[in-house]
């Protein structure tokens, strides 16, 4: 999905401190030997034979394959649920209690007054708050799964505790020995949909961006670095709209309509309050805004630019089975363990009381199958990307804020955040009509409010940020997740999609009947002025949303003409949509070069095969390079043989533009890319703004290259003139430092040295104490791809080249024999540190390759290598019953 898991960004002071200690333990462990291995290897959950399981009312078989990939049937749903939540939390429990910590702010419980900050943002969102209200507006099935997959979990924990869950629980001890876990809830599951739509909410970055850049360029200049989607050379993803959704060229492109013009000026007061030039102090604060926005959880991934998926389905019309093929790769943020869990959930009969035949992606802590198959219809996710979150300037006096000319009550709520070693701390969260007042929390949020205020000609001191956000409202989500599970048509499929509000996905289809189809589901909302670009005034409705765009005007596709349909998190639609959704769409690099693969196969009459959608997932070409590298190799022409832009453009003369693992010239590239953005653009931009590359700017360099004598190419203290100077100048650099970091002699370069990934704890692993990471961080991984590539391997060009964001994991679905399908996961099934499926499946995905993915019950047999049987708990059993402990709500 897109958008498209995940490091959250603890504050680690705490951690380093509990780092000495278990240095020390580390070491006697070590001469302890077995004592260590026990220690290790005590939360390792049995995965064959029988348990007995409290709940149950009848035996469940759990197979794995060699994987250690779960397959569940059961004879009831109920049982199935129960059974799902049980297996999570043999494999995933401190994943699952790690993040519902997070998304009900309360991380100071686990690691104490460094999650203050962390804790009060979330709890002025109010996610868990939002969560109970889903839960008690799900219908009664949903409850009823949720409930169950709940029962299931505390099973687990009923027999289990402190190490024996996971060795997280050991090192938590040694700082915070008076933790236990809580008894899990339906409201623990439903906010993880929270941090998931919170993570992929789209051009809130966009939007603070703009208004930090103002604070130094002219609107023309910000224009240059925030271009709009260019429809002449990038496909959308749907002909509505005037949208060209095969590969397009620039003679096939739609104008743009007089409604989108006047879209992009509509925000034109807002605008021009922050396109005057303004003092130091006001840029220096803005940069902190920019900052703190920066270190908020984030588990899905990084936000902002280059965060993305693809997926694509082809038709039976033009395969070699003569059935559909679905990929689908969703790039997140990189973490250990994969935001993914790999699982069948089986109904030994399906019928009308039991009607799951389904496997796919889970995430741990949820019910159900979020990406995957049933055993009629096959679909993938990506981020669609609206703009669905606004932040808007109060106006507030003590307890009230002005709203039309009068003087409405702020909201008012108490939260008190319990903290591991050290008293409670009470905080305030105010609220407007558009959402809570996110400058409480800290001076950061609150400059912007100020300084922007005092432009708008009201006093500074009265003056607030706050943020309108689709998923701080309560709606039915949680439940769709069944509903696409079970449905069995292109119908049923829809109506699961109108339920699935937030986050707005593009979701593609295709069945066993040979169909295929798109959908976008969503609130997306309707603005009564303006287009999201910028922050706006709160004190007037001028600027207020007036709805949502209706479900059936959304796109939506059924059977293109094409017979295939791709989405890469470019537009959906073109530019005379008469619905905005967003201004800030991924620029389209990657849907050009997944069609043009695609086209080229069908062109010459080949049968689209399961291998080639593989091979596409793993196609490193690299648009930017296309672009730059006969403008570097033009320059070397004229230079001084021995200089390192010569050097460069000899080395670049005759590369494909692939970021291959083993390419010299790739690795040469990125250094030279990295160099042109920060001396071009990063010496000019205020520092939380500097560029960190991918889509948006492949399009602004691309549009810039055009202009040999822009400003933005000259540089007095570099001796800068021009376009040809500033990559000169950059070559020159980049041919420097690629030799201090991969030697002299370029025949021994490779990008893989330079581009590499850690699977990186989403807890612990960043403690930079040496023993904690060692624990529970794997890799380096080399790796080719890149930024805006398909095979997108992140990386952020303002701090190195290491891999931030990837396929999280790749799938190919053979609607033809499901057996035939392939997956694969960017860790492994376990959550458990030195378990044997850890991180099994990571040299696997680092090296494009996927794993054979059963589904029949025959398949899923053969598969099989351990096979485990819950059994309800005999009469008189031990266990204490289900359903009476719960977590209470955070007061």
């Amino acid at each position: 999905m897109g958008d498209d898991t995940p490091r959250l960004r603890l504050h680690h002071r705490v951690l380093r401190t509990l780092g000495v200690t278990l240095a020390v333990l580390l070491v006697l462990a070590l001469l302890a030997g077995g004592l260590a291995v026990w220690t290790v290897t005590l939360s390792f959950p049995q995965t064959s034979g029988s348990l007995q399981v409290y709940g149950l009312s009848a035996p469940v078989t759990v197979t794995r394959d060699s994987a250690g990939v779960p397959q569940i049937t059961a004879r009831t749903a109920d049982d199935l649920f129960r059974a799902q939540g049980y297996v999570h939390a043999q494999d995933r429990f401190w994943e699952m209690d790690f993040r519902r910590h997070v998304t009900a702010g309360r991380l100071s419980e686990l690691f104490g007054p460094s999650q203050i900050p962390t804790d009060t943002f979330v709890r002025t969102l109010g996610w868990r708050d939002v969560a109970e209200q889903e839960v008690r507006r799900l219908d009664r099935t949903s409850q009823r799964y949720y409930q169950d997959y709940a029962d299931g979990v505390n099973a687990y924990l009923n027999t289990h505790s402190g190490p024996q869950l996971s060795l997280e629980y050991a090192i938590l001890g040694i700082q915070n020995p008076d933790y236990h876990p809580e008894q899990w809830t339906p409201a623990d599951s439903v906010a993880w949909l929270k941090a998931m739509a919170w993570d992929l909410r789209s051009n809130l970055e966009d939007e603070i961006d703009r208004a930090l850049l103002a604070t130094k360029l002219t609107p023309q200049q910000i224009a240059e670095l925030h271009p709009g989607y260019d429809y002449s050379a990038h496909p959308t993803i749907t002909a509505l709209g005037g949208g060209a959704p095969g590969t397009v060229t620039p003679d096939a492109a739609p104008a743009r309509s007089a409604a989108s013009a006047s879209a992009a000026a509509g925000d034109a007061d807002a605008t021009a309050a922050l396109a005057a030039v303004p003092t130091a102090q006001y840029r220096n604060r803005l940069e902190q805004v920019a900052s703190s926005l920066d270190a908020l959880p984030t588990l899905m991934g990084p936000a902002g630019d280059d965060i993305g998926s693809n997926s694509w389905v082809v038709s039976g019309a033009h395969t070699a089975t003569g059935k559909p093929l679905l990929a689908n790769d969703p790039h997140l943020g990189v973490v250990m363990p994969s935001v993914w869990y790999q699982v069948g959930l089986h109904c030994a009969v399906v019928d009308a009381a039991c009607p799951f035949d389904v496997s796919g992606f889970s995430f741990s802590g949820l019910p159900g199958v979020i990406i995957g198959h049933n055993d009629r219809i096959a679909w993938g996710f990506t981020n669609l990307g609206p703009d669905v979150a606004d932040l808007y300037v109060e106006k507030v006096t003590g307890d009230t804020y002005e709203y039309d000319g009068a003087q409405v009550p702020l909201t008012i709520r108490h939260e008190t955040i319990a903290v591991a070693g050290g008293p409670a701390v009470r905080i305030t969260v105010r609220s407007t009509r558009h959402g809570p007042i996110i400058t409480d929390l800290s001076d950061g949020y609150g400059v912007i409010a100020k300084d922007q205020a005092g432009k708008l000609g009201v006093p500074a001191q009265a003056f607030q940020l706050s943020l309108e956000w689709t998923a701080l409202t309560a709606g039915p989500t949680a439940g769709a997740i069944f509903a696409f599970d079970t449905a069995h048509d292109w119908a049923s499929f829809r109506a699961a999609a109108a339920t699935f509000q937030v986050p707005s996905q593009n979701l593609i289809y295709a069945d066993v009947d040979g169909n295929i189809g798109y959908q976008a589901p969503g609130l997306i909302p309707v603005r009564a002025k303006g287009d999201g670009t910028v922050p706006v005034p709160g004190w007037t409705s001028a600027y207020g949303w007036v709805g949502t765009i209706p479900y059936d005007q959304l796109p939506s596709v059924l059977n293109p003409p094409s017979g295939y349909i791709v989405t890469a998190n470019n537009a959906a639609v073109g530019p005379q949509f008469p619905a905005m959704i967003t201004q800030d769409w991924d620029a389209g690099y990657r849907a050009n070069q997944i069609q043009l693969r695609l086209t080229k196969l069908l062109d010459a009459g080949h049968k689209v095969t399961s291998a080639d959608m593989s091979a596409i997932q793993a196609d490193t070409y690299d648009a930017n390079a296309a672009t730059l590298a006969p403008l570097l190799i033009a320059a070397g022409a004229k230079a001084d043989p021995t200089s390192g832009v010569a050097k460069g453009a000899a080395l670049l003369r005759g590369w494909n533009y692939h970021d291959d693992g083993d390419s010299a010239a790739a690795a040469y590239f990125a250094v030279f890319w990295k160099n042109l953005l920060a001396d071009a653009f990063g010496r000019k931009l205020p520092a939380d703004a500097r560029p960190v590359g991918g889509d948006r700017w492949f399009q602004v360099v691309q549009a810039l290259v055009k202009q040999p004598d822009s400003a933005w190419w000259a540089d007095s203290r570099l001796g800068t003139l021009d376009r040809d100077d500033m990559i000169a100048y950059a070559a020159n650099q980049a041919w420097s430092q690629t030799q201090s970091t991969l030697g002299g002699d370029p025949k021994s370069w490779r990008w893989d040295r330079l581009h590499t990934l850690e699977l990186t704890n989403a807890s612990f692993g960043a403690s930079g104490v040496a023993p904690i990471e060692w624990l529970f961080n794997r890799g380096p991984y080399p790796l080719g791809g890149g930024s805006s590539v398909v095979d997108a391997t992140g990386w952020d060009a303002s701090a190195g080249y290491q891999v931030d964001r990837a396929p999280s994991m790749r799938m190919v679905v053979d609607l033809g024999d499901f057996d035939r399908s392939t997956w694969i996961n960017l860790t492994g099934a376990s959550g458990h540190a030195f378990d044997s499926h850890y991180a099994d499946q990571a040299r696997l995905w680092a090296v494009g390759r996927t794993r054979p993915w059963p589904f029949s019950a025959n398949a899923v047999r053969a598969a099989a290598d351990q096979t485990l049987t819950l059994t309800p708990v005999a009469p008189g059993g031990t266990q204490r019953p289900l359903g009476q402990l719960r977590s209470p709500s955070p007061t």
